[in-house]
């Protein structure tokens, strides 16, 4: 990915947590969002966001293809 492109996460349940990760020699969680089922969040990698972690049962589309997180949320 280029530092311009951008991927979207579609919740495919209620809950789904959208965790981004610090850039740098001590990687922290920095951001988190929560979204409800068929919310859609647009997001990119940016200086100082270097990973993004997701839970929950979601769509994940990027430049490089389309990949589904059929993981079980812990309740």
């Amino acid at each position: 990915m280029s530092a311009n492109d951008f991927f979207v996460i579609k919740a495919m349940e209620d809950g789904v947590n959208v965790i981004g990760l610090t850039r740098g020699s001590d990687t922290r969680f920095h951001h988190s969002e929560k979204l409800d089922k068929g919310e859609v969040m647009i997001a990119q990698f940016t200086d100082h966001t270097s990973a993004v972690k997701i839970r929950g049962k979601a769509t994940i589309q990027t430049s490089h293809g389309e990949i589904t997180n059929e993981g079980e949320m812990d309740l």
